[in-house]
């Protein structure tokens, strides 16, 4: 069979497909959001380095967040923008293979980090007196560091059971990066076991880790619920209702594009919910977290001061 296939070298990407005047609006528009991201996530990134009243394990895994963020988008937005400004949006075979694996490896990285935080949200309300022995740094790096392994290592699977299948065209990707679904339309042969793998990785990274966040999350309410002092109830409920808002706006967003059937959102609708989860979540996060954070505003009171000429 190896002998009568035929490879593409490179593919199309198709974008949006709308209108000259409405590209340039759109090349605008999601460059201003992607140096947002960059800015905002970068400028609390050097906060949490900056200060050493952020050096906690909640900062420590917000600054993987917000590194997988800036990495996510840095693997999408980019060619995006540059394909709204050209005539010519041909991306080579091998570049897109390895978008798609870095695309699903940070993706699985945000969703475990996550999961992560909202364990961490729950030792530090529901067991604060314990809290520093059962969130040591240790622990800590444990988590991050095997969040990442993992999450490249199950990339790695996808990448691999894509790259056994024969592509011989169409030669167009009807999205405007590398996405999974998109490239397995590209092969000329049977790709249910890639459909089969994608839908238990699905469950395994999206839907088991959702549950594990929203019980660790229904425990913490439980106990902000007996908390007496009401000062102490509104710091622990603002943190934790950021948090859930990050989490409804990237589980939502990938669970409707990767489990819900293909009916019911057709390739335009698919290319506004990659938006979501490739520039507005990373985008929207630092603010989330940071906009009613005391800490974050007080630490950066403190490094422009220390900035400032005495």
């Amino acid at each position: 069979m190896r002998t009568n296939q035929t490879w593409i070298s490179e593919v199309n990407l198709l974008g949006f497909q709308v209108d000259p005047e409405l590209e340039y609006f759109l090349f605008g528009l999601f460059s201003l959001f992607y140096a947002f991201t960059l800015m905002g996530n970068g400028a609390i990134l050097g906060l949490i380095c900056l200060d050493p009243k952020l050096h906690t394990p909640m900062y420590f895994f917000l600054s993987h967040l917000y590194v997988v963020d800036m990495s996510y988008a840095s693997n999408n937005v980019p060619k995006m923008l540059a394909n709204l400004l050209s005539m010519k949006r041909i991306i080579l075979f091998a570049p897109c293979i390895m978008q798609t694996f870095l695309y699903l490896a940070f993706a699985h990285t945000e969703c475990l980090v996550l999961v992560v935080m909202s364990y961490d949200r729950y030792v530090a309300i529901c067991h604060p007196l314990h809290y520093t022995v059962i969130m040591n740094w240790r622990v800590c790096t444990t988590l991050a560091v095997t969040a990442w392994i993992f999450s490249f290592l199950l990339a790695l699977v996808h990448i691999v059971l894509i790259l056994r299948l024969p592509f011989c065209g169409p030669h167009e990707i009807n999205h405007f990066f590398c996405e999974i679904l998109s490239v397995l339309k590209l092969a000329c042969a049977d790709t249910r076991l890639n459909q089969v793998v994608i839908f238990a990785a699905c469950v395994f990274i999206l839907v088991g880790p959702l549950c594990l966040v929203l019980v660790s999350y229904t425990r913490i309410l439980i106990t902000i619920l007996k908390i007496q002092s009401g000062e102490g109830r509104k710091k622990a409920f603002s943190t934790c209702s950021s948090h859930l808002c990050v989490v409804g706006l990237f589980f939502g967003s990938a669970i409707v594009m990767y489990m819900a059937p293909k009916s019911s959102h057709p390739e335009e609708q698919q290319k506004i919910l990659s938006l979501f989860y490739s520039l507005f979540n990373p985008m929207l996060n630092p603010l989330i977290y940071s906009l009613r954070n005391t800490e974050v505003k007080g630490a950066l009171r403190r490094v422009l001061c220390k900035e400032r000429p005495t």
